[in-house]
């Protein structure tokens, strides 16, 4: 991922430097596995132990020979390794046994990384809601006002595709947090099962079941596929702050700090940038979920077509997923709202929102349905054309309706329900939605 979009906490686990250290960290603990089984003498694991992580130039110098990473790895590691002892590094393994298990343990640092993005999005827009939970602004279906509603439910409904999406995230984390170290084709012919227990349980990781010399590529499709569908949560949250800031609206603002330029042309402009870079960003993590998904199916026992697409999909996925959830906190936190424009867009129909209480109304008096339908109809659309008040056309068609009626608020009698369980997610006790 360019440096533009990267958090330094998620940057730093993916740089060649932190890389090569947990892959010291593997091997250091394979070779102290053996050790305990009695293969690797004491005192060449301690000589083991004093090795350090190559540097990356020095990898690279040697991989511009081997045309392989892992080897020009493993022979920069054992020149900081005294003695001889290097000859038990990597034992009994092949490439994928360190690679896929140091990715397990990136992947699950990463992983949380973006899950403490996410609680912290959640959080801000439980209590954004409740802050403005009775603030009157009109519900939309197609793009036109359909019913009344409150900005305050628009954020709960945010927050609970963010809790959905931070419990698929969770799932996979869990997916990912798995390491192989079973040899050639899995068969662990060259080494213990106990070295692989003894080092992934040291590295909080799981272990591939059936291994085939890597991990099952499924996990990782997991993983792409949640972090794509929290995007699109988190991009709903991006589109509605686009559609409610626009001149015509101007219900919301993202925030605009001082000395701000929203146009080399337009002064006066003051444009939902972050709002788009986060609809921007949900559109790269689908194309990452796609290219998890290409990565599953494998030649045989493996092949490593997967390899060059996962080594950009991965970190730029997780990283792309982290700067997204911290840009929809910045603007949920910083978020203009504007109470009164939202009531007088409300208003602006004369009462028209309110049409369906009207229909209702009237069924309940003992008017058949359909013909409630076309009165109240007819009424509503010569308002629509004339711009007359709502109820007026009422009264000029015999249907009196008293003025609270057409109050916005009677539609929220029974608001009190969506609020109860905005109340338990907070309180971590939250239904099933």
């Amino acid at each position: 991922m360019i440096p533009r979009y990267t958090r330094p906490e998620i940057g730093a686990l993916f740089t060649d430097e932190a890389r090569f250290a947990t892959w010291v960290e593997v091997e250091v603990l394979a070779c102290r596995a053996h050790a305990a089984l009695g293969v690797v003498p004491p005192a060449d694991l301690a000589a083991i132990e004093r090795g350090r992580p190559p540097t990356p130039a020095r990898v690279r110098e040697l991989e511009a020979t081997t045309d392989h990473d892992v080897i020009a790895f493993l022979t920069a590691f054992r020149e900081s390794i005294p003695g001889d002892a290097g000859r038990w590094v990597h034992h009994g393994m092949t490439s994928s046994d360190l690679v896929d298990t140091a990715q397990g343990v990136t992947l699950a640092r990463a992983c949380d990384v973006v899950l403490g993005q996410a609680d912290r999005l959640v959080d801000v827009l439980a209590r954004r809601a409740a802050e403005h939970w009775d603030t009157l602004c009109a519900g939309r279906t197609h793009g036109v006002h359909a019913e009344p509603t409150t900005f305050g439910h628009k954020l709960a409904q945010f927050a609970f595709a963010v809790d959905r999406g931070r419990t698929r995230l969770r799932a996979a984390r869990t997916a990912v947090a798995v390491g192989s170290i079973s040899g050639a084709v899995g068969t662990y012919s060259n080494i213990d099962p106990a070295v692989e227990a003894a080092v992934c349980a040291q590295l909080g990781l799981g272990i591939e079941p059936v291994p085939t010399q890597v991990v099952a590529r499924d996990r990782h499709a997991e993983l792409l596929t949640a972090l794509a569908v929290l995007g699109a949560a988190v991009e709903q949250i991006g589109l509605e702050v686009r559609h409610l800031q626009r001149t015509e609206v101007r219900e919301v603002e993202e925030p605009f700090r001082a000395g701000q330029q929203g146009s080399s042309a337009m002064p006066h402009k003051r444009n939902p940038i972050t709002a788009e870079r986060i609809c921007g960003l949900a559109r790269l993590l689908r194309g990452y979920a796609l290219v998890g998904l290409e990565d599953v199916a494998l030649w045989h026992e493996r092949d490593i077509s997967h390899s060059s697409a996962e080594r950009v999909a991965l970190p730029d996925a997780l990283i792309a997923a982290d700067q997204q959830l911290h840009l929809a906190v910045r603007v949920v936190e910083g978020l203009r709202v504007f109470a009164e424009r939202m009531r007088a867009n409300l208003d602006a129909t004369g009462g028209l929102v309110a049409s369906s209480r009207v229909l209702l109304r009237l069924v309940e008096e003992g008017m058949p349905r359909d013909d409630a339908y076309r009165v109240v109809q007819a009424a509503a659309m010569a308002s629509w054309e004339t711009g007359a008040d709502f109820r007026a056309e009422l009264a000029a068609a015999g249907v009196e309706v008293p003025e609270d009626a057409l109050d916005p608020r009677a539609f929220l009698i029974r608001h009190h329900v969506v609020r109860e369980r905005l109340d338990a997610l907070t309180g971590g006790s939250a239904p099933p939605i």
